[in-house]
């Protein structure tokens, strides 16, 4: 299979402000494709222009073989990307089920059954929790709930903005699996940022670092995994056996 998103050289401003320079990146068809870095480092504005809310100054995104960058966000969601943002964003007043068919909104099926049986069987809790406001729920169940609405467009591509953030190690754990299930039964292909680099590299095929709003580094998720800067700085792993190194005394190789 070939590339499903490809960026190319893209330049993102807030203002005057660049938020993101000069950033390619490509996630082909049927993989998961990880970006991590701290915050602040602009991966959720290299979301927010994959799918239209902010419009690149410069460089192409190319979805499917089409380019995409300018449209609005209806008109990428409709090419088939759902967009799953950071802090969950949820209806807080609406029901678990209509939050639900908020994600179809643009698919235009009147008989969503099928497809909310198919997110129930993903997240068990939110059949049970159907009529109740959405406000109601948990954070983690918040999360499994945009999780689910950004499943009812039947997406080709899931864009996830730091889904692990807030929850509890036991949560986490449950998301990366859903999200890896996905990406295996419905055959959804997933670009997943995170700070949280062991979820990010522990279930990403291929992996992206980004410092101020650059990509400093990639490589597969099993040799980031291995790379000593980010055992170091991103996975909290030093190696005290060099003569005691401290870790504000390193520097990263990519500076």
């Amino acid at each position: 299979m070939g590339n499903l998103l490809e960026l190319k050289n893209i330049e993102t401003y807030y203002g005057p402000v660049m938020a993101i320079r000069g950033v390619s990146l490509t996630v082909p068809e049927g993989q998961v494709v990880s970006v991590l870095g701290a915050n602040g480092a602009g991966k959720t504005t290299v979301l927010k222009t994959i799918n239209g809310a902010m419009v690149p100054q410069k460089g192409t995104i190319e979805f499917a073989g089409e380019e995409i960058q300018g449209m609005d966000p209806d008109q990428v969601a409709r090419k088939g990307v759902s967009h799953v943002p950071e802090g969950r964003e949820v209806f807080p007043f609406l029901s678990v089920e209509d939050n639900l068919k908020m994600g179809a909104y643009s698919r235009r099926v009147v008989d969503l059954s099928a497809d909310l049986d198919m997110v129930f069987e993903y997240f068990p809790v939110l059949r049970e929790k159907n009529r109740q406001q959405a406000g109601y729920l948990s954070g983690g169940q918040q999360q499994m709930l945009a999780i689910g609405r950004a499943l009812m467009l039947k997406p080709r591509l899931m864009l996830l903005d730091e889904p692990s953030l807030g929850l509890s190690h036991r949560l986490v754990a449950e998301i990366a699996d859903i999200i890896l299930r996905l990406n295996k039964e419905q055959g959804v292909t997933l670009l997943l940022v995170e700070q949280n680099a062991k979820m990010a590299l522990e279930i990403g095929d291929y992996g992206y670092v980004m410092e101020v709003g650059r990509i400093v580094m990639e490589d597969t998720c099993a040799r980031l995994r291995d790379a000593t800067d980010i055992k170091e700085f991103y996975l909290g792993m030093k190696d005290q056996g060099i003569r005691g190194r401290r870790r504000w005394k390193q520097r990263k190789t990519w500076r």
